[in-house]
């Protein structure tokens, strides 16, 4: 697997909130649901991103922007308008009177807003409501708002997952989520490969023959006991300089990056309730369950079953440590 498809596996859609939405000027809609993460791209008409502390932003038809939460941000017709309706947690819709319209102006299947079908403005929406810990490690390192212009698109998804929103097959639910995710990594994917693009240079680290090979190994095999010695072996390089080079483009040494990495898919792996610690141990590569307890507890302030329990408390996350878990994905 290669470094930007081992990114672009997270996060996956699962039972993802997918909606058209259908508007006449003028409208807005404050979204306050906290989502991690959201795409919106419109069918028909235009629309404005706005966020604090950054300009505008236009919306037009075919583009896709994708938008990291849970900050909110307000989609309007013009950036004069005044939005009416807040979408808060759980995608309850208020009015600014506190009236919920959630229901009132449901236009059937998967499609929501004015009465009347054919709106100048028809936007389709898609969120990502609770991506796993390494989702939210590859979230930290992408801009608030990533937009892909219809231009660059060239992809026929946006037009196969409106359709879709209409359908009511069986299997509905995961056509929806697989085609909401290729959306997302072909926006991704275009991101990190045009050139003056921002993306941070740690996300490139994938494509060099070295350090790329040295993370395919870390990545496929987390509980294999590796050394220095031994993964520059695997890299077909010397242990100065895969040291070397590894430091340089992902930003901290071998090994400090397998033990975040070990970490954060025991993180992950946490969140299923029918794998026991030791099991998660031994998948991550740590000897025994009080290795993995210790290392985890060390790095993040509670024990495993503190974290199972919902102890998360938040951290702030390192450069490296955003930059070793977004190189790999999960």
């Amino acid at each position: 697997m290669d470094m930007l498809s081992g990114l672009l596996e997270s996060p996956q859609a699962r039972g993802a909130f997918l909606l058209k939405s259908v508007f006449n000027p003028p409208w807005g809609l404050r979204i306050e649901d906290r989502a991690p993460l959201s795409l919106a791209t419109m069918l028909h008409g235009s629309a404005w991103v706005l966020r604090e502390d950054a300009a505008p932003v236009r919306l037009e038809a075919g583009d896709v922007a994708v938008l990291r939460g849970p900050e909110p941000y307000t989609l309007v017709d013009d950036p004069a308008t005044r939005p009416g309706i807040t979408v808060g947690p759980d995608q309850r819709c208020n009015t600014t009177d506190g009236e919920d319209v959630t229901e009132t102006m449901a236009l059937g299947v998967r499609t929501w807003g004015e009465p009347h079908r054919t709106g100048s403005a028809v936007m389709l929406s898609g969120t990502y409501q609770a991506p796993g810990e390494v989702g939210r490690r590859l979230l930290a390192g992408l801009p608030a708002l990533l937009v892909q212009p219809a231009s660059a698109a060239r992809s026929p998804l946006i037009g196969m997952l409106a359709a879709e929103l209409e359908q009511e097959d069986i299997g509905q639910e995961v056509v929806l989520d697989r085609l909401l995710d290729l959306l997302l990594i072909n926006v991704l994917r275009s991101w990190l490969t045009e050139p003056g693009s921002g993306a941070p240079l740690w996300l490139r680290a994938g494509s060099d023959p070295v350090v790329g090979r040295a993370l395919r190994q870390l990545h496929e095999r987390p509980g294999q006991a590796w050394t220095v010695a031994s993964l520059a072996s695997a890299a077909g390089v010397s242990r100065a300089v895969l040291a070397r080079r590894f430091t340089e483009l992902v930003g901290e040494p071998p090994m400090s990056y397998l033990t975040g990495w070990r970490l954060t898919l025991a993180a992950d792996l946490l969140r299923d309730p029918d794998l026991s610690l030791a099991g998660i141990a031994r998948r991550v590569g740590y000897s025994s369950p009080f290795a993995l307890s210790t290392a985890f507890k060390r790095e993040r302030g509670v024990s495993p079953q503190e974290y199972r329990n919902g102890n998360r408390p938040g951290t702030v996350v390192s450069a490296a440590a955003t930059a070793r878990t977004v190189v790999l994905g999960h």
